[in-house]
């Protein structure tokens, strides 16, 4: 029995080797980033590991450049169906949830420290006075006083969050109005918008981390918030460094948004690339909300 349906082509790919290089970055990656913890732990100046880690980053790096130069190509040649097309939002949707959950183990790990661990070293709730368990310990966060000073010296004191925390704030919270602009610029088809405020996010995103990195100097140099003070120092670091990662790579995904942009990519109705790019930008600029009241406004 003959059928008027008619079904759209999906394009499969020719066998590929990159997810085998992938996967080699992906290893030296991880094993050379445990080979240098493990060094920095045992106190030697340098590790192998470093060397190792470098491997992995320029191997993912190579990686990506050119599995995502196929992506473009692939799409300009117009190869792609609108069910490929739904494969990509609901992948970078996907991505961006595996995201949510990463930054929430660490949030639920200072909420679980500064909420229960704090107090129960303290012997907080047990009968007994409440240095029990750390003869002298004040359960108090943020934990400046460890119960171990000498292998773990506390801060002196927790980084102010009105000074620069607050300029970072500022700039992150531009920085998503801008790449919105962006993002109209291609919907009104006027291509000069959108290179400039998409420049102008890219500078943004650059100020934040230079700011960052003045703070890093300002809290090792002056305050002794260091990876080695305790609890406090750890979750610290932790939390804006990974988030520091992540601007580093969305301000890498805009930049190559730029380069398109000014190539002459991008259409009202295909750019899918700028848009996920930009959904990145924006869960950046509010995991970093989350880390203002949280680790500075809350935990100074």
């Amino acid at each position: 029995m003959a059928s008027d349906q008619t079904y759209e082509h999906y394009y499969v790919p020719h066998n590929s080797r990159l997810p085998i290089f992938a996967s080699i970055g992906i290893f030296l990656t991880v094993f050379g980033t445990g080979h240098m913890l493990n060094d920095m732990t045992a106190g030697k100046e340098h590790s192998v590991g470093t060397w190792i880690l470098l491997a992995g980053g320029l191997t993912m790096g190579f990686t990506l450049f050119s599995w995502f130069s196929k992506v473009i190509e692939e799409n300009h040649k117009k190869l792609y169906s609108h069910q490929m097309d739904r494969s990509y939002v609901w992948a970078m949707s996907w991505f961006i949830f595996s995201e949510v959950m990463f930054f929430g183990a660490f949030f639920g790990a200072l909420f679980y420290v500064r909420m229960f661990v704090v107090d129960w070293i303290g012997g907080v709730g047990h009968r007994g006075p409440s240095d029990m368990l750390w003869p002298g310990y004040t359960p108090e966060w943020p934990l400046l006083d460890t119960p171990d000073p000498k292998q773990f010296p506390g801060a002196k004191e927790a980084i102010d969050p009105w000074h620069l925390p607050l300029v970072n704030t500022i700039l992150l919270l531009t920085s998503s109005v801008t790449v919105t602009f962006a993002h109209h610029g291609i919907k009104e088809g006027n291509r000069n918008k959108l290179i400039g405020w998409l420049a102008l996010t890219i500078a943004f995103g650059i100020a934040f981390l230079f700011v960052q990195a003045y703070e890093y100097h300002h809290a090792y140099t002056e305050l002794g918030l260091t990876l080695h003070a305790g609890i406090f120092g750890t979750t610290f670091f932790m939390l804006t460094g990974f988030h520091g990662a992540h601007v580093t790579i969305g301000t890498l995904m805009l930049i190559v948004m730029l380069g398109r942009a000014m190539k002459g990519h991008f259409s009202p109705d295909n750019c899918f690339g700028f848009e996920a790019a930009s959904w990145y930008w924006h869960f950046v600029d509010v995991v970093w909300l989350g880390l203002f009241l949280f680790v500075y406004v809350l935990g100074s």
